[in-house]
């Protein structure tokens, strides 16, 4: 019998034998040994990628001969231009699509380049606490060290803009902020932001903007701020978008990035090291999407609200089970648990085995989120409601 431990200790790298899959991942893998349980773990968007947009697709892979092929690293000229576009309609900031803009395999593939092109063993990046859980695995497979920034639940998830300054050492390179939060579903305000950008200038820090759900905001009153709009952040300002959420393409692994010159060539040697190019089918998706009818985008705002509604109204139903801080953006509410437990890992572990119905520990997302979950409400309403059924007779009041 071979002995795995051996082989893992004497010829896998150290910083990839300590790691563990990403508990988001680790739970949707569990989910699905048990049979029909009721899944709010994944951040996996209910719908159908847009008809004009699989249709683009379509017709090019009928028509064009170049659609299965690679394109150059940096991603096609078409798909560069058109993130130009958008990227100036959203924050009125001019790029070129030749010195700003790569196209990436989605944000997670984009940071890692990132991590990776900034990285040298033993820096640091801050990352808000509680923050997205692969942020914090993809930097330590960097090379580098996560500096967790606590955020203030009391005040319902705000920036501590105090200690801020405290946590900066001669080994930061980055921070990383993802605005609405995830898991938290909070909206970072302009004046924070502003104020996180002038601290962040002064000492010389680079920011990453990791924009999933800057259009799934749902009251009228929870302002967006783009710090990617502030002028005067252009150079040491890294803004990536996927389009996974808003345009229902989590499958087609796609997104791009906008850096300052300076960054662009050296973040592209680590982009094409690693992968080439992004998929040429799903670029030529992505053409469709940043060119075509954003009718959908509304359409998907508009049942995550409802979703949101729904599973607040459930949530309030509980609440000997778990306090909750209502979400202002993104699909996701990140709950407090007053039950009985010991750890957010075996109160999750319980609920799936036992109740079935699975959601992702807190303790995954930074040392903040213990004694947390976070729950997905990007799934259909039935699954909503199911999961919520069998926490109400889990845990009855």
């Amino acid at each position: 019998m071979v002995d795995e431990s051996r082989w893992v200790s004497g010829s896998v790298a150290e910083a990839v034998a300590e790691a563990k899959l990403s508990a988001i991942k680790e739970m949707a893998v569990r989910s699905v040994r048990v049979p029909g349980a009721a899944s709010l773990t994944w951040g996996l968007p209910s719908f159908r990628t847009p008809e004009h947009i699989r249709r683009a697709v379509s017709e090019a892979l009928a028509s064009d001969p170049d659609a299965g092929k690679y394109t150059l690293p940096a991603g096609l000229p078409a798909l560069r231009a058109c993130a130009a576009r958008r990227h100036e309609e959203v924050t009125g900031i001019r790029v070129s699509e030749d010195r700003n803009v790569l196209i990436t395999a989605g944000n997670m593939q984009g940071m890692n380049a990132l991590f990776h092109t900034l990285l040298s063993p033993g820096d640091e990046v801050i990352l808000t606490d509680p923050g997205f859980a692969s942020h914090i695995q993809q930097i330590r497979l960097a090379g580098g060290v996560p500096v967790h920034w606590p955020l203030d639940e009391n005040s319902d998830w705000r920036l501590d803009l105090q200690q801020l300054p405290q946590l900066i050492t001669a080994r930061t390179k980055a921070l990383v902020l993802v605005t609405p939060s995830n898991p938290t579903g909070t909206i970072f305000s302009r004046s924070e932001l502003l104020q996180l950008g002038e601290i962040a200038r002064d000492r010389q820090i680079l920011l990453l903007l990791d924009d999933p759900y800057s259009e799934l905001i749902y009251d009228a009153d929870s302002a967006y701020f783009n710090l990617a709009s502030e002028a005067a952040l252009s150079e040491q300002l890294a803004y990536l978008f996927t389009f996974s959420k808003i345009h229902a393409m989590s499958g087609w692994r796609l997104g791009y990035m906008i850096v300052p010159h300076w960054l662009h060539q050296q973040v592209l040697k680590v982009h094409d090291a690693a992968l080439i190019c992004a998929p040429r089918p799903s670029q030529i998706a992505g053409i469709a999407a940043l060119s075509g009818s954003r009718d959908h985008v509304d359409e998907f705002r508009s049942v995550f609200a409802g979703r949101r509604e729904l599973i607040c109204e459930r949530l309030d139903r509980v609440p000997h089970v778990f306090q909750y801080r209502r979400p202002e953006g993104a699909y996701y509410v990140f709950p407090k648990i007053v039950a009985e437990h010991e750890d957010s890992v075996s109160f999750a572990l319980r609920l799936l085995e036992e109740a079935r119905v699975t959601v992702t520990p807190g303790s995954a997302f930074g040392p903040s989120g213990e004694h947390h979950v976070r729950m997905a409400y990007c799934v259909e309403d039935a699954v909503i409601n199911t999961a919520f059924d069998r926490i109400e007779a889990y845990f009855p009041s």
